[in-house]
């Protein structure tokens, strides 16, 4: 369990450490990377959304079909 928790906080301290880096050295302002950010996570989100609704459509047609035969049998 130790390990567990010395490698998750190696993580996070790594993270914020980078985070930290890419803050001072970036090309663009803060702004302009938390604009960046904010439309990515959005185009992400949407993508999910709709990866989502067609997964759905198609278990939703898969059950569908799974009902129609055993009510033929």
């Amino acid at each position: 369990m130790r390990k567990v928790v010395r490698f998750l906080l190696g993580g996070l301290l790594g993270g914020a450490a980078g985070a930290g880096l890419v803050a001072l050295f970036s090309p663009v302002s803060g702004q302009a990377v938390v604009t960046n950010l904010k439309r990515g996570w959005a185009e992400t989100m949407e993508e999910a959304r709709r990866v989502s609704q067609e997964r759905e459509q198609e278990l939703k047609a898969q059950f569908e079909d799974m009902r129609a035969r055993q009510s033929k049998s």
